[in-house]
């Protein structure tokens, strides 16, 4: 009998924290991204080794705007990352604010299911970009030096949990 309280337990708390963060790609979703990349420390460090970071227009932050192609009515989410004490740290993550500039900024958008396998670690973003699983607007120069931090930012889709079977809501 304890095991069982224990088992539902710990389901309820996964449940609970699922849902704490919201639907897959909604703003509050978008917060447990922001904290999941300043907790990894290739997307933190290696993105200020490369420079990726400093190509910000000038406005003190780049900005990358996701979202769910298959939930075409729901708004985009937006990540702002800043240089600040030598890391590359999330400063925003929530509903979509800042006119993108894809010439510094990055959009990017797949079906709900190819985020969750992309997430899972079942190929990477080269792969995903080759089979049009994922599909990118921003600086394809900069990216393509970044394929180890790419990886890992689409690692944290899966890291964040979420529900994927509703579309964020407007």
């Amino acid at each position: 009998m304890q095991a069982r309280n224990l088992f539902a337990a710990a389901a309820l708390a996964a449940a609970s924290a699922a849902h704490a963060q919201g639907v897959m790609m909604s703003p509050d979703w978008a917060k447990g991204m922001c904290a999941a990349w300043n907790a990894d420390p290739v997307l933190t460090t290696r993105l200020v080794e490369s420079g990726w970071v400093k190509n910000d227009k000038g406005r003190g932050f780049k900005v990358m705007q996701i979202y769910r192609s298959d939930c075409p009515e729901s708004p985009r989410i937006e990540l702002r990352v800043s240089q600040k004490d030598g890391k590359a740290i999330c400063t925003y993550g929530g509903k979509a604010e800042t006119k993108v500039d894809t010439s510094a900024d990055y959009m990017m958008w797949a079906e709900t299911r190819r985020w969750v396998e992309m997430g899972k670690g079942e190929y990477g973003p080269m792969r995903a970009m080759m089979l049009n699983r994922l599909t990118f607007d921003g600086p394809m120069g900069e990216a393509m030096g970044n394929m180890g931090p790419f990886e890992g930012f689409l690692l944290l889709v899966g890291k964040v949990p979420g529900d994927t079977k509703a579309c964020p809501a407007k």
